[in-house]
């Protein structure tokens, strides 16, 4: 059974996208350590609002690992110390007694502070949608292997679909940089025959949109891949530069 540990608590606070923001230091005692991270800034609201104080909102959704809402900046990782996991996944028996956390939201021009550590990641869904769609004519009800794709090429657009949208690779990169989330929706679509009518269109849609809404340029860091929660690749980055060149040479 996980003991029982007591810390002290950094918030970043800020009331709004354009008020001064600052960190906010609290005291939290006997956090059980198969407490969920998240679990813990409920612990930590509930406390402030029987204290009569203002709670800490921090986005949350499904708490399995699946959406990626969960963006917060832990101890200065994206989701926190443990590798291939988000927030949400993150326990408390990850730090030790006596301990100093410190929370805060993404920091990137792309992705504006709410409130305190809510930051608004709309930007990934304009990308997306200037993607646009996928058409394919299907006739009637095709057999699901009719179009025959190798394994390989199968299981690597699995991994960049895998990418949850969670923006921790703009918040690892110095540079805020969004190329590894752009590289893994086009690649998706790029390796697959049912994407490749759009293909070109696509790709200068996505990367003209990325620059239009203030991301940084890539520099080969790998900071993306160091801290995706789902280990999504860098080599979907190479392929996104790929595709782009071939469009614009097409043009």
């Amino acid at each position: 059974m996980d003991k029982n540990i007591s810390f002290t608590l950094k918030v970043w606070r800020q009331r709004g996208p354009k008020a001064k923001g600052a960190f906010e230091t609290y005291k939290m005692n006997d956090i059980p350590g198969d407490t969920s991270f998240l679990e813990m800034l409920d612990i930590l609201n509930e406390q402030l609002v029987n204290e009569n104080k203002e709670p800490v909102a921090f986005d949350h959704d499904c708490r399995e690992g699946i959406c990626g809402m969960c963006s917060l900046y832990v101890n200065g990782h994206p989701h926190g110390p443990a590798t291939g996991a988000t927030t949400c996944q993150l326990y408390m028996r990850r730090f030790k007694d006596g301990d100093t956390i410190t929370v805060e939201p993404w920091r990137s021009a792309g992705f504006p502070v709410i409130r305190d550590l809510m930051v608004d990641r709309t930007a990934f869904d304009k990308i997306q949608q200037a993607g646009g769609y996928v058409s394919i004519n299907t006739g009637g009800i095709p057999d699901a292997n009719a179009i025959p794709i190798g394994k390989d090429i199968a299981e690597e657009a699995m991994d960049a679909a895998a990418c949850i949208g969670c923006g921790a690779c703009v918040a690892a990169c110095k540079n805020g940089s969004a190329m590894l989330f752009v590289s893994a929706k086009v690649s998706q679509f790029a390796l697959l025959p049912q994407g490749k009518v759009e293909a070109k269109k696509r790709v200068k849609a996505m990367v003209a949109k990325m620059d239009e809404l203030g991301f940084g340029n890539c520099t080969n860091t790998r900071a993306c891949e160091a801290e995706c929660p789902k280990c999504v690749s860098i080599s979907n980055i190479a392929r996104l530069n790929r595709e782009f060149i071939k469009a614009k040479l097409k043009d």
